[in-house]
């Protein structure tokens, strides 16, 4: 076999210039897909990590139903306090969890005295959301920072409504909300800063302690209306949820149907559709590069049978038997493949290092000079590399078999 891919390896240096444009087209080809996973995987764990260390965490747990009517916050669907204790004992013998945190949400009005209009509110206990989103305090652009994130009596608004309706840091305001019942309480805030909106200017969301949300709520008990999941491993996302959701199936009510649903931030997230489309477009990059790879390569080895007819029915005259023949071409195939490969990887790898030096950043939303950061797994690259290999092999299989099969004295008659 080694006296083959020798062979081989000379027969492809007689035609250097046709070796070098096929072997350019498949290093051309293997960078362009290297660099487009290194740049999209890096632009889809930084649009994944906004979302899920600044706002949502990894995974949510709600009672069913909740999410099916989360733009009216629905107050009569948040979990019971009993429910409470028993989720949080799972949560604690889970490994892979590394924090978690509650959260009631509620509609209100918010007022500075002079006008009036409609806010989110998020009560939380500010350690444990600190924990679970561990961005959320960077996206403090007014305000004291550092310590804790809010106290009981403080309330943290967003940027488009501190804007609108010129409140400032330090304020006074009111928060009127209407409770399960339907009564409506108010009480006195004093703004402890200003939050940056994720995805842009549209956020409405504020922030106040969860025992201020209950007391303005006038709850009876400690209910939450769902609770924040961040986990060790993000990679883990989808075998963490499928464990959790059997850990609490159990947990039914009087009709015997499951009282809670686990909800992953791509259940959450409408950007969860840009991270299916990056995945989609890559699928369909790696299409183009094995259709590069294949039309480049069954092209020259078409072209080398074409040129080497009498030369094939010489070797196959002198006996050489049509195994050999057949494995030749296939091992000319096999080294433009391989020789491809490992230039394009090493430009690959090499161009990515540069990026990662020249440090590229970008805008998201209305998040600044968010830094890219490029970069690819060996699995990735261990898979392109061989998926190039086998279909250079596999193209030139049609022609390595016809000059296996030529007729010897038809082959040498050729002109």
């Amino acid at each position: 076999m080694l006296n083959v891919l020798k062979i081989a390896a000379r027969n492809l240096a007689r035609y250097r210039r046709r070796t070098l444009l096929t072997s350019l087209l498949i290093v051309i080809g293997m960078v362009a897909v290297l660099l487009f996973v290194a740049i999209t995987g890096s632009f889809k764990a930084m649009m994944i990590g906004q979302f899920t260390d600044s706002v949502l965490g990894h995974m949510e747990i709600h009672r069913k139903g909740y999410v099916a009517s989360i733009d009216n916050l629905p107050l009569n669907l948040n979990i019971k306090a009993g429910m409470v204790g028993k989720i949080e004992e799972v949560l604690k013998r889970m490994d892979a969890i590394e924090a978690y945190s509650p959260r009631v949400k509620l509609g209100a009005m918010f007022s500075n005295f002079v006008e009036t209009t409609s806010i989110r509110i998020n009560g939380i206990d500010p350690q444990r959301e600190a924990a679970t989103t561990p961005l959320m305090p960077g996206r403090l652009i007014e305000g004291a920072k550092g310590g804790a994130l809010l106290s009981k009596g403080e309330v943290l608004i967003p940027a488009l409504l501190a804007k609108g309706m010129q409140v400032k840091v330090g304020d006074t305001v009111v928060l009127v909300a209407t409770n399960r019942d339907g009564s409506v309480n108010g009480k006195t805030f004093k703004v402890k800063g200003v939050m940056e909106g994720v995805t842009g200017p549209g956020g409405r969301d504020g922030y106040i302690h969860v025992d201020d949300a209950r007391e303005l709520l006038r709850m009876k008990e400690p209910e939450i209306s769902e609770i924040a999941i961040r986990l060790k491993n993000p990679a883990q996302l989808d075998r963490v949820s499928a464990q959790l959701a059997r850990e609490l199936a159990p947990f039914t009510n009087k009709e015997g149907k499951p009282m809670l649903e686990v909800h992953t931030w791509a259940d959450l997230s409408p950007f969860s559709n840009i991270a299916r489309m990056i995945d989609i477009m890559t699928v369909f990059i790696k299409i183009m590069l094995v259709s590069i790879v294949l039309v480049s390569v069954m092209n020259v080895m078409v072209m080398a049978v074409y040129e080497r007819i009498r030369e094939i029915g010489t070797i196959s005259a002198i006996g050489t038997p049509p195994g050999k023949i057949l494995a030749l071409f296939l091992s000319e195939g096999l080294l433009l493949g391989l020789a491809g490969t490992a230039a394009g990887t090493l430009i690959s790898l090499a161009v990515i290092q540069a990026l990662n030096i020249w440090k590229i950043t970008f805008s998201f939303g209305i998040q600044k000079n968010l830094l890219l950061t490029p970069a690819i797994h060996g699995g990735d690259v261990a898979a392109i590399a061989a998926m190039v290999v086998v279909v250079a092999t596999l193209a030139s299989l049609q022609p390595a078999w016809k000059a296996s099969r030529m007729d010897p004295i038809a082959a040498l008659r050729h002109v």
